[in-house]
């Protein structure tokens, strides 16, 4: 009678260490198995290795990194930069002194190690003498050059990853993309890839991407990924799926702090929505949105902004002229001012920051001012869309009530957006200039609201020292909201009384 052969039970994932790229491996990388890690030199991959080994020693598990491209010299200062120590993590030096020397002019591994099968053998024998349970093999691309032929080159990372195998080593070999362009046989090979693009054609900082090409067994994250390279290593910005993250909430609409602008919305702001408010610099968005924040706050929510074009000295100067004390709101921990320079950021960062005032700080009403900074740290217009689409739908979700400042060019006449995002918006308030009675004066209209009817009159507001005031439907004017308006009528006017 035949025995029954035990079924082979899945491997258990093992964290790399690296903030945020566990999520996008859906765990972290199942052990004993190996895995390339490709990308152009300077994208991280030496950083990446390092804080893998680095997380294995936290766990109590021994780690090997074996080095042909720098010295371990070089490595011990490249960790200290990050603030971390190589203490009790073998290094495994194939660059010598000889071989560096005038007198080697074939090449800068020993004489003894010149030959592949004897580079192969001597780190064969050191795995065998550490047993480390996690390795790092950095570089590929000098066994390539040893080779000579990509059949040799083959059979010997097979054969490395044979030995690996029955050490049960969880390795990481670094590849810094110096083979010809569709040279795949690595890829092949792993377990699992992870490919690091540096993108250096962006003013201000590198824009770095993450990829996993493939990871045999697991459904992992797709697409690319931002992360920063800083002081402490690398840090992944996993992109955001709106979908995994819905909660129940409130749907009932709430006061936006203004009784007619709540009338001109159909009954206020509906949590877990998005209000668009467009219009030229200077119209009075920005104040506007500190308005509907405070009147969350004053029912004991919390509200952030992300001010890209705005200072928060500024702001606070403004809003300090018009009444409105949000000094004290922020002293509270109620409103939270984050400023964001679009040179510095790339949108999965910026994402993530959203969240962690949404999850963690626990923020009912978030403010994105303005969208046309946003639009200069994308990629491109398209990422632009999705993106926004996606951070949109996951704060709906969430229960969150948005507000985008969108500013136009031009002051009257035909004022153009930098990007049209009023489609993915649910509601859209705005803003216009006019000219009446030798005045420059200001005007605004709910474009739509998709959750609730709401009004369609056009009305003069201003902004003073008791804040946001809305007067009555100019209904003796045409041509407001194209700047030019024709007067047909004895309409009153905020401020006529002032002047009489």
């Amino acid at each position: 009678m035949m025995s029954q052969r035990t079924p082979p039970q899945p491997p258990i994932p093992e964290c790399t260490g690296v903030p945020g790229l566990d999520e996008v491996l859906a765990g972290g990388l199942p052990a004993g198995h190996l895995y390339l890690v490709e990308g152009t030199p300077g994208a991280g991959k030496t950083t990446l290795g390092l804080q893998f080994l680095l997380q294995g020693r936290a766990l109590g598990q021994k780690g090997l990194y074996v080095t042909l491209s720098e010295t371990s010299d070089e490595l011990a200062q490249g960790a200290l930069s990050h603030g971390w120590d190589l203490e009790d993590i073998e290094i495994f030096d194939l660059v010598s002194d000889e071989g560096l020397s005038a007198d080697a002019e074939q090449s800068i591994l020993n004489p003894s190690d010149f030959e592949l099968g004897e580079t192969i053998r001597s780190v064969m024998a050191l795995v065998e003498r550490v047993q480390p349970e996690r390795v790092v093999f950095d570089s590929l691309s000098e066994l390539r050059l040893l080779s000579q032929n990509p059949l040799r080159y083959r059979r010997q990372i097979l054969a490395l990853k044979r030995f690996f195998l029955t050490q049960r080593c969880t390795v990481l070999m670094l590849d810094d993309k110096s083979a010809s362009e569709g040279d795949m046989h690595l890829h092949s090979i792993a377990h699992g890839v992870i490919h690091l693009e540096q993108n250096t054609h962006t003013y201000g900082p590198d824009k770095r991407r993450l990829r996993v090409v493939k990871l045999r067994g697991v459904k992992f994250r797709e697409g690319e990924h931002d992360f920063n390279l800083d002081r402490g290593g690398l840090k992944v910005f996993s992109r955001l799926v709106a979908n995994e993250h819905g909660r129940e909430h409130a749907s009932a609409t709430v006061s936006s702090g203004n009784a007619e602008l709540d009338r001109l919305l159909g009954g206020g702001l509906t949590p877990g929505s998005n209000l668009l408010f467009a219009g030229p610099a200077g119209v009075g968005k920005t104040t506007t949105a500190v308005c509907c924040a405070r009147a969350d706050i004053q029912r004991g929510g919390k509200a952030a902004f992300f001010l890209f074009d705005e200072g928060i000295k500024t702001l606070l100067m403004r809003s300090r002229a018009l009444g409105l004390d949000v000094e004290q709101d922020i002293s509270a921990g109620q409103l939270i001012l984050h400023t964001i320079d679009p040179a510095e950021i790339s949108a999965g960062q910026f994402s993530h920051r959203v969240r962690d005032a949404v999850e963690r700080q626990g923020v009912s009403t978030v403010v994105i001012d303005t969208l046309n900074a946003y639009l200069v740290a994308m990629p491109g217009s398209n990422f632009l869309m999705l993106q926004m689409h996606e951070l949109l739908t996951y704060l709906n979700l969430q229960g969150v009530t948005t507000i985008l400042v969108l500013s136009q060019h031009g002051l009257s006449g035909d004022v153009p957006n930098d990007v049209d995002l009023s489609y993915l918006s649910d509601s859209m308030l705005q803003f216009r200039y006019f000219e009446a009675r030798g005045r420059l004066l200001k005007a605004m209209t709910v474009i739509k609201s998709r959750a609730s009817a709401h009004a369609s009159t056009i009305h003069q507001f201003r902004l003073g020292p008791s804040g946001l005031e809305i007067g009555e439907a100019l209904t003796d004017f045409e041509g407001v909201m194209a700047g030019l308006p024709r007067y047909r009528g004895r309409t009153s006017l905020l401020g006529d009384a002032e002047q009489a």
